[in-house]
């Protein structure tokens, strides 16, 4: 018998999106809860993931009831839907940091967004724009998504019947990238901030941990404490969770450092998904996994929220980019700074929080009278 709709997938997409937008507004006091903070890994790594868990559960379904060329062919509308809106998010995030540039007079919106190739190259940013290669600040993810859900024709097959001869591929890749120095190019002589010859690995670690969960459930009588892989990632969450903690102390952390640890771990690598991020998000997804249960803690307000935020997920996504930078003039105006910093870090998520909720009543109020009568 295999598992229904696991919402902790939606849950855990939501939170993310929630983490992305507080990490985005500079200042945020909320931006010390997030999970970056208590280990090498950030809501970038949920994201992905679940994006690729997301993708193949839904359109393994289809591979598996119509065929892969009707999968093909969604996959590819999908990705051209992605391309069109990463496109109009662009336009309106330069026009909202233009205004709020224009407000503020102690900083440079524009410089940090990473906006003055615009207006230093206006007509080259406008090509690079559509060749996916002018990205700027909070732009990141959704170019990676749109490139990896390009691909995803390529290895589905294969994955819905071998999984584990496509991550044995998908490893093979992660560990040359960096090697060689494989990576797409960007504006100003530049790569892409997230390779995605590295994070393709989480992608389609996702992929196949969709696949995994639509297997029969084979229980396990040992106890938690009892099992060796538990132990193991608990282990290493506890160590990343106190040198992430230490960094706010350098003295403290240069003091209690090995420095063949350091040696070794140094420097942390996002754009390649360094091992240690890479190992320390599979320890957190596998301990939250087998301590929170897809069970009844999904029903109650707040994860309801949650969960229903990370179903229309590219819709909230957009809207945290474009509210980051008007929390961010909110707060320089601001003459009581902390207390608006939290208010409009709750403000933000609470308006995305309203979107969903908005777009969920909308395709319920669509769906024919048939259907939701079923």
């Amino acid at each position: 018998m295999t598992q229904g709709r696991d919402l902790r997938i939606d849950f855990f997409r939501g939170l993310a999106l929630i983490f992305i937008f507080w990490d985005h507004v500079p200042h945020n006091p909320l931006a010390h809860f997030t999970v970056r903070n208590f280990g090498f890994s950030d809501a970038a790594e949920i994201f992905v993931f679940l994006a690729g868990y997301a993708a193949v559960l839904a359109y393994g379904k289809i591979a598996r009831r119509d065929g892969w060329l009707v999968a093909t062919v969604k996959i590819l509308r999908r990705a051209w839907v992605l391309y069109v809106v990463h496109i109009f998010l662009l336009a309106m995030l330069m026009g909202i940091v233009f205004f709020a540039n224009s407000h503020v007079e102690t900083r440079d919106l524009v410089q940090e967004m990473g906006l003055h190739y615009f207006l230093s190259n206006p007509q080259q940013a406008l090509v690079d724009e559509l060749l996916l290669r002018f990205k700027p600040n909070l732009m990141d993810p959704l170019p990676l998504y749109i490139l990896l859900l390009l691909g995803l024709p390529l290895v589905l097959p294969m994955l819905l019947r071998k999984a584990e001869y496509v991550v044995g591929l998908s490893v093979v890749l992660y560990m040359l990238a960096p090697w060689f120095q494989w990576n797409l190019a960007a504006t100003d002589g530049g790569v892409w901030f997230f390779n995605p010859m590295a994070w393709q690995l989480l992608f389609i670690l996702g992929g196949a941990a969709a696949i995994h969960g639509q297997r029969p459930l084979v229980p396990d009588a040992r106890t938690l404490p009892r099992q060796p892989l538990f132990v193991a990632a608990a282990a290493y969450l506890l160590i990343a969770g106190l040198i992430a903690l230490s960094w706010k102390w350098p003295t403290v952390h240069d003091a209690f450092m090995p420095r063949m640890l350091g040696e070794w771990l140094y420097p942390i690598s996002k754009t390649n998904l360094s091992p240690a991020r890479l190992l320390h998000f599979l320890a957190l997804a596998y301990v939250i996994a087998k301590l929170l249960p897809n069970s009844g803690w999904t029903q109650n307000w707040l994860a309801r929220q949650s969960c229903r935020m990370g179903r229309y997920s590219l819709e909230v996504f957009c809207l945290g980019v474009l509210l980051a930078p008007l929390a961010d003039m909110l707060n320089a105006l601001a003459d009581d700074a902390l207390a608006m910093q939290i208010f409009s870090a709750l403000l933000g998520a609470g308006l995305m929080a309203v979107l969903a909720a908005w777009l969920d009543w909308n395709k319920r109020l669509n769906r024919p009278a048939h259907v939701a009568a079923a």
